[in-house]
């Protein structure tokens, strides 16, 4: 069973998906830690008629593997949605847990990997199964995606995969813009982590310029 937030529910993975042992013994351990805790592969948000998709790395521990929603419940999310209402890409209002107002508007936010890694780090073999597998699903049901922001270098390098680029070929930067195979245009953006604001790495008004951007380019 999956929550009604996910746009695409057909595609989603079983609440118990066995495809990387390392992650489900993580998530074995969180369940007895943290048993209210949604503790599963985090489903896709957003809007099942989304032009623009944004491509995160993974769930946070005490964000969207607690709470079930995407950038949902950690300091991440507060820049995410706080940009995307802004930019009128949202409407309600985010109170950090997933049975608030807030809903998207034309955006799907889809994971490189839907299950919470070990200290944050997903490894290869997991980004690539993960992305193989539901990730390639995620975007196919969504037909009417132009353009995909990749929220970190990992999430640009599934979003390259995915569309059957050669990595070489996307060099990864803040702002850059590649048109991908597919026919989609990538948009590369900083993380919107803790750290990252934090040290200035990404900024507010930074992060702005990359919605501003896909705006532009819907057309």
């Amino acid at each position: 069973m999956f929550p009604a937030i996910s746009p695409v529910p057909h595609v989603e993975p079983p609440r118990d998906c066995p495809l990387c042992p390392r992650l489900v013994a993580f998530r074995e351990e969180l369940r007895v830690e943290h048993p209210s805790w949604w503790n599963a592969p985090v489903p896709n948000f957003g809007d099942p008629d989304a032009w623009l998709a944004i491509v995160g790395l993974a769930p946070g521990k005490h964000g969207a593997n607690r709470t079930g929603r995407p950038f949902t419940g950690d300091h991440a999310g507060v820049l995410l949605y706080d940009t995307l209402l802004k930019f009128g890409l949202a409407e309600g209002i985010y109170e950090e847990r997933p049975d608030d107002s807030l809903r998207l508007n034309g955006v799907a936010i889809v994971n490189s990997v839907k299950c919470l890694p070990p200290q944050n780090k997903p490894t290869p073999q997991e980004i690539a199964t993960c992305t193989g597998t539901y990730l390639e699903r995620s975007l196919a049901a969504l037909p009417n995606v132009r353009v995909l922001v990749a929220l970190g270098q990992i999430a640009h390098g599934a979003a390259v995969r995915n569309a059957g680029g050669r990595l070489s070929a996307y060099k990864f930067g803040h702002l850059a813009e590649h048109r991908l195979p597919d026919g989609r245009l990538l948009i590369d953006s900083y993380h919107c982590s803790r750290y990252n604001q934090n040290t200035n790495r990404l900024t507010a008004a930074m992060f702005e310029q990359v919605f501003a951007r896909a705006l532009r380019v819907r057309g």
